[in-house]
């Protein structure tokens, strides 16, 4: 592992000429923010040393160096999930080569469905905590003590000034937005009804299919503070009649993407 990471890491910094401090995982249809990286360089994911190829819908697959915010940010301009077939630690494995590389904090975004029935389609979640109901753990397996240590702490990785500066800038700038608890599945079906019920009284305020592994890996390889941005692409409560798509997650997403923008780049800044 190490030796990959490394070669990856290499490749990618022979391509620019400053290190990233920020690293960001942009989720379905939220690839935008990538495109106003300014004196960006891009690299296809199939180019890089041991990267998988990102294979869903609304997911660009390049990974993108340049600036915003004042810092020099790496941005996943789509990421990778278990349900597509890769293993956990190549999931993950992009958050290792982004921390190699230099980034120390992370905000990592998804697209999700609203468990809680306050929220509203476009709102956007801050994530307070999360549920890891995937069966499974990227760290499961020997540990290699060069790159984190056996038993890496969880709670608190969601930094709490974080989470309350961006709840004020968002505020601030009249979005929709809200705090609470994603929880993470394998997918990639979509919930029965009966699931959302229950996820709902275990205390998740939204569901979706990512994030949690790499969250953990981004733990037990250094990266200090996390911020974690849900956007609200469909109501997902077990009361509704209606089924949720995949094409409908896109177009939330998208319509979101002013408020999504804005703050994401505000609070680069406040890094």
């Amino acid at each position: 592992m190490k030796t990959k990471i490394k070669q990856a890491a290499d490749f990618i910094l022979s391509k620019i000429s400053k290190k990233p401090t920020v690293a960001l995982v942009l989720g379905s249809g939220l690839g935008k923010f990538a495109d106003g990286l300014k004196n960006a360089t891009a690299i296809s994911y199939s180019d890089i040393p041991h990267f998988p190829v990102a294979t869903v819908e609304g997911h660009a697959g390049k990974l993108v160096i340049g600036e915003a915010g004042g810092k020099v940010v790496v941005a996943m301009q789509g990421r990778f999930h278990f349900y597509e077939g890769h293993p956990m630690h190549a999931v993950t494995f992009p958050m290792r080569v982004m921390q190699a590389i230099g980034a120390v904090d992370l905000i990592i975004t998804n697209a999700a469905g609203g468990l809680n029935p306050a929220f509203k389609v476009g709102s956007l979640m801050l994530m307070s905590d999360h549920i890891n109901f995937m069966g499974t753990n990227p760290l499961i397996g020997p540990n290699d003590s060069d790159l984190g240590v056996r038993f890496p702490p969880i709670q608190g990785i969601y930094n709490k000034e974080l989470i309350n500066e961006a709840l004020k800038i968002g505020k601030e700038m009249g979005a929709p937005i809200e705090t609470g608890v994603y929880i993470a599945v394998t997918g990639p079906s979509y919930e029965t009804a009966a699931e959302l019920r229950a996820f709902r009284k275990m205390g998740a305020d939204a569901v979706g299919m990512s994030t949690v592994p790499e969250v953990i890996v981004a733990a037990h390889c250094g990266i200090k503070r996390v911020l974690g941005i849900s956007c609200i692409t469909n109501m997902a409560t077990g009361e509704s009649e209606t089924a949720a798509n995949h094409e409908e997650v896109i177009t939330a997403a998208a319509d979101a993407q002013a408020y999504f923008l804005k703050l994401v780049e505000t609070m680069i800044e406040r890094f």
